[in-house]
């Protein structure tokens, strides 16, 4: 039985910060929590937080899933967003042919059985979308949904399974399809009226994709679907924090508007995160990188450069968030949303949870990041 006493000079347990604090970590999970700093294997003098959940990463470390899914790419994705305190991820395939949707889904099933740290699943964000907010997926590939899909999305080894679409192109049924497999559906790419983003709620969506940007908007006389997804209580949304894709304001608006837990940070992160990239391609246009902005050749954002710890300080130095309320939205509100009706296993550092932590310096950088009880 591999065994680790942790000490904490300063805890956020997900709930409270908490001074000097023994976490005993057995197997990779939190068996004990106690003040008695003698007999400790590990000091740490920074803040520790409990490790950040990204829901929508498209690559990193200049790998861009798309490209050839294999386990050794999620590798190299994970090991990238791992350095800014990522100790969970939902790899996420942009449209794309259906060969590729079953080469990402394999490269996932593999990456879980060998263990492969941080990989928890997968977000297929497309091809089921709108055409009027298609952003930079490939008009081209976005299609209805098929028996070929179905196939794919109804795989058991793939661990939890998230899907973006546009309500206005899958019916309820097949939504409601969707969640009886265990499917979580957010509504994104979409330029859906209210009540057909309310019909797709009714049959079981229940999350939207980084809110604001391609969907339709708030208005007087049309609430769209940023307005379906303020209204309804028990939804949550991902929000881009990087003042690119969203004016502070509105994200400021945003979570003063849904209720605790109702918005979760993510980064919708492209190759160029962890490295030095100025550019990059995607299908057949090219994305520049200018001052932490990803643009494409025909103008529009595609994805981002940011990382999680980044999303975090923006969150409470920009946007004028708690602390403690920041570090939430990108540990436990993803993991509620994740696993919901489900027991936690992660999103907070308590007894029974896995020892997914992370080391802040004081500038909310990270100085270290574990994986169950590894230091990564």
């Amino acid at each position: 039985m591999a065994q680790l006493r942790f000490y904490a000079k300063r805890l956020f347990d997900g709930q409270n910060f908490i001074d000097d604090q023994v976490l005993t970590i057995t197997n990779g999970i939190i068996s004990a929590i106690d003040s008695n700093t003698n007999d400790v294997d590990i000091k740490a003098t920074g803040l520790v937080v409990p490790g950040y959940i990204d829901l929508q990463v498209n690559g990193g470390g200049g790998v861009l899933f798309n490209d050839s899914p294999s386990v050794d790419k999620l590798k190299t994705i994970m090991t990238a967003h791992a350095k800014f305190g990522t100790t969970a991820m939902m790899p996420t395939l942009i449209t794309d042919k259906i060969a590729v949707m079953v080469q990402a889904a394999d490269a996932v099933a593999q990456a879980i059985v060998a263990k492969v740290s941080g990989i928890i699943g997968i977000h297929f964000e497309g091809p089921h979308l709108s055409l009027a907010k298609k952003g930079t997926h490939c008009a081209e590939l976005i299609r209805p949904i098929s028996e070929l899909e179905w196939q794919v999305l109804s795989r058991q080894d793939i661990g939890q399974v998230m899907v973006t679409l546009a309500p206005e192109t899958v019916s309820p049924t097949d939504i409601t399809r969707m969640v009886k497999l265990g499917i979580k559906v957010c509504l994104g790419h979409t330029n859906a009226n209210f009540a057909t983003a309310q019909q797709a709620v009714d049959a079981g969506a229940t999350g939207f994709t980084h809110l604001f940007n391609a969907m339709s908007p708030l208005q007087g006389r049309e609430p769209g679907v940023v307005g379906c997804a303020l209204l309804n209580d028990h939804t949550q949304a991902g929000l881009i924090v990087d003042g690119h894709h969203v004016d502070f304001a509105s994200c400021k608006l945003a979570i003063k508007t849904k209720p605790a837990g109702g918005i979760f940070l993510v980064t919708d992160a492209m190759p160029p995160v962890g490295t030095d990239m100025k550019e990059f391609p995607l299908y057949d246009k090219t994305v520049y990188v200018e001052n932490g902005k990803l643009t494409s050749t025909t103008g529009e954002l595609a994805g981002s450069s940011l990382d999680m710890a980044t999303a975090v300080k923006n969150t409470h130095l920009s946007l004028k968030i708690p602390l403690d309320e920041s570090l939430r939205m990108a540990s436990l509100y993803p993991a509620q949303y994740l696993y919901a009706n489900q027991p936690l296993i992660r999103g907070q550092l308590k007894v029974g949870m896995q020892a997914d932590m992370v080391i802040l310096n004081e500038n909310f950088s990270v100085a270290e990041t574990w994986i169950g009880g590894e230091i990564i």
